[in-house]
């Protein structure tokens, strides 16, 4: 599966700077994580504890995916 995220996250590659990939919106993963924490180090401001990649989605487009918004909404007591 590694080889097959990496090629596929290389095709959706717009802008590479050394440390950060900004790639298309065009893929759907599926998170697990054990909780959330307020994070200076991440745009959104929050990180996701112990992610780790459950599947990808191809029944979902990516419009239908969770936004950073619903993520923060089910946990009321953490803001960025």
């Amino acid at each position: 599966m590694l080889t097959w995220q990496t090629e596929r996250l290389q095709e959706l590659a717009v802008e590479e700077n050394g440390y950060v990939v900004t790639v298309r919106p065009e893929l759907v993963v599926e998170i697990a994580y054990d909780g959330l924490q307020k994070s200076s180090r991440y745009p959104a401001g929050v990180t996701l504890r112990f992610a780790r990649v459950v599947r990808y989605r191809e029944d979902k487009r990516p419009e239908e995916a969770d936004t950073v918004e619903t993520l923060l909404s089910a946990h009321p007591g953490v803001k960025p």
